[in-house]
């Protein structure tokens, strides 16, 4: 489980107009409360509404650990509309992942997922439902290499992963790249167990590194295109410079 934010977060507005507004969520942050938060102070929905001085619409959800854009629409006839864009996939989300190992190329993962419950929250729902479809676009990036032995390898490997995810169940890009055998780094759930200790130490980073960079769709009511970009925090910054890495490569 991810550290709780002590102090309160500055919240970076992305993007704004009269219908909508969009923030550099940080990792460790959740957007707003759930069974799962009782020791928690902050929630993004909550930071926001206090800034803006109005009430908020969150259109979709990023997980705790994972940073970059989240959108909320300032009204709900908007917030439907929205919603409905992502239901028919006209979102277009790009993400980036720190992945172990060296995948190389480019593909598709389709591998079906099956709900993945909250013993608490889902109390009530079908245990029983079937994997349902799941997709998701990658393209490697970057790749490097330490020569540090770690369990068995004579050296670590890792890899810049850019993603593109066609649909969007729970843990979908998390799972996926499980599914590969080249898990995110620091994914407490889905993760490396060695890897993950090591990577701490070693660059000093203790977080899921994954990033939701950009969000690009329709306006529904300015009719235009619109691409809300998060850049790499300081956390990403030390580990591309430890690693040989210069954002001319994403």
């Amino acid at each position: 489980m991810s550290a709780i934010i002590t102090e309160k977060p500055e919240l970076t507005i992305l993007y704004q107009d009269q219908h909508l507004v969009a923030i550099d969520k940080p990792a460790g942050l959740f957007v707003h409360r759930s069974f799962l938060d009782k020791d928690e102070k902050y929630f993004a929905l909550q930071l926001l509404r206090d800034h803006l001085g109005q009430y908020v619409y969150p259109v979709h959800r990023l997980d705790k650990p994972t940073s970059g854009v989240l959108l909320f629409a300032l009204s709900e006839h908007v917030a439907r509309d929205i919603n409905s864009a992502f239901q028919e996939k006209q979102m277009h989300k790009t993400y980036y992942a720190l992945t172990r190992g060296h995948l190389e190329g480019e593909g598709r993962i389709e591998h079906p997922i099956k709900i993945k419950l909250d013993k608490i929250g889902d109390k009530f729902v079908n245990k029983d439902q079937e994997a349902k479809d799941a997709i998701t676009d990658y393209q490697s990036v970057a790749t490097a290499t330490l020569p540090i032995p770690l369990g068995k390898y004579s050296s670590v490997r890792y890899s810049l992963i850019k993603l593109s995810p066609q649909t969007g169940r729970r843990h979908q890009i998390r799972r996926h790249l499980a599914h590969l055998r080249h898990p995110i780094i620091g994914d407490v759930n889905y993760g490396d167990n060695k890897q993950n200790p090591f990577f701490y130490q070693h660059f000093g980073v203790k977080r899921l590194m994954l990033h939701a960079q950009s969000l690009s769709f329709v306006h529904p009511i300015l009719k235009r295109e619109i691409t809300i970009e998060a850049e790499f925090d300081e956390q990403w910054l030390k580990v591309f410079h430890t690693l040989g890495w210069s954002l001319s490569v994403i």
